[in-house]
This record gives structure tokens, C-alpha cells and sequence, in this order.
């Protein structure tokens, strides 16, 4: 019974998902030194969190815990190949199977990494395993407004705007909109194809 568990996860979550310059693995219990740098970040707080103090450790060993590690979860560790050096991590979270849809999360944490590339075809990655391995109808994702590169990222990988919370956060003392964006599997399915992982 354990061993068809295990096969059954591997189907939906592989242990590793090659592309052409990152490759995503299932997270380690090592990564957690590099996870808890990252979270202490402002600049990434900034980007990413509505609160800009820094994660206690606690805090992000919950987090790495429960949504990079846990059994159920679909998380991966981003790699920049062929270094292998860990440069980010992704996830999808709040899964609802029944109306087929998710939420995607990805952070670049080593700043020499930004602007390169990496964060687009990781997200191309997840959003195919998501549509054509997991069989998902919907996926979706907030981003800050001020974040011009991380919007110009996701629009790339096949995401549009779906609508705008307004002034949702406070940033570099002026409000900015919280920005819904997501993507459909047949708009996923209809894009051109160039080879968007090695599988």
C-alpha cells in the first residue's frame, strides 16, 4: 500500500521536472538555510509579503514545513541548470480539485538570478505540469502592481489580467493595486509549443 502511494505521488508531483536552464526538484530538509535567508529579505518582503518585517524562523520553518515538505504539497525547488545551484522556489497552493483550479506562488530568492529568465520558464514548467499532468482548468495569482517585472514574467508565461484590488497595499508612501492575474488550460493548450521541459 505505502509503495503504491509513493507511485501514485510521483505521478502527480515528480521528483524532478527538467527544462532548459532550471530544472525544479522536490525540496530537501537542507534547503531550509536557504529558504530562511530569503524570507528575511526586505527587498523580497517587499515584493512579496503584505507585512515588510522580516519572517521570524519560526514562522518560515512553518511555512517550509508545512508547504514546501508537506506530503500533499505541490512544491518545488528551482535549480539553475546545469549548476544545480538553488536559486528559488514554487508552488501550487489552495488546490480545489473539484473546479479544477489553483494558486501559483514563485520566488526568485538569489538576487543575481532576477531579470534573467529563470522565473519565466520555471512558471512555464509548473503551469504544464499543472494543465498537463495534474489536468487543471484554472490557475491564478496576485501580484503588486509597482512589481513591473514579475507582471512582464507572468504575461510571458501565458497569464493575463483579470482584475485589480484596489490600493490593497501601502509601499514607498503611496497605495498600489494587488493585481489578480490567471490562465486557462486551452489558452495554455492553444499556445505555440516550443520545448518547455526535456520530458
Amino acid at each position: 500500500m505505502a509503495q503504491q502511494a509513493i507511485l501514485e505521488r510521483d505521478r502527480w508531483q515528480p521528483s524532478v521536472i527538467e527544462g532548459r536552464r532550471v530544472r525544479l526538484r522536490r525540496h530537501q530538509p537542507e534547503n531550509l538555510a536557504r529558504v530562511l535567508r530569503w524570507y528575511r529579505d526586505p527587498e523580497l518582503a517587499r515584493l512579496t509579503r503584505y507585512q515588510l518585517r522580516p519572517m521570524t524562523r519560526e514562522e518560515v520553518e512553518r511555512f517550509f514545513q508545512s508547504r514546501l515538505l508537506g506530503p500533499d504539497s505541490v512544491a518545488y525547488a528551482i535549480h539553475e541548470a546545469p549548476s544545480d545551484r538553488l536559486i528559488g522556489l514554487t508552488t501550487l497552493s489552495a488546490l480545489d480539485a473539484e473546479n479544477g483550479s489553483a494558486l501559483f506562488h514563485i520566488t526568485i530568492g538569489e538576487r543575481d538570478a532576477w531579470g534573467r529568465g529563470f522565473g519565466t520558464e520555471a512558471t512555464e514548467l509548473m503551469l504544464e505540469h499543472a494543465f498537463e499532468r495534474l489536468g487543471l482548468h484554472r490557475i491564478g495569482l496576485a501580484v503588486f502592481a509597482f512589481n513591473d517585472r514579475a507582471m512582464r514574467s507572468y504575461e510571458k508565461a501565458g497569464f493575463t489580467i483579470e482584475g485589480r484590488s484596489r490600493d490593497a497595499i501601502l509601499r514607498d508612501g503611496r497605495y498600489w493595486d494587488e493585481v489578480q492575474m490567471g490562465v486557462l488550460a486551452q489558452e495554455w493548450l492553444a499556445r505555440p509549443r516550443p520545448a518547455r521541459s526535456k520530458r
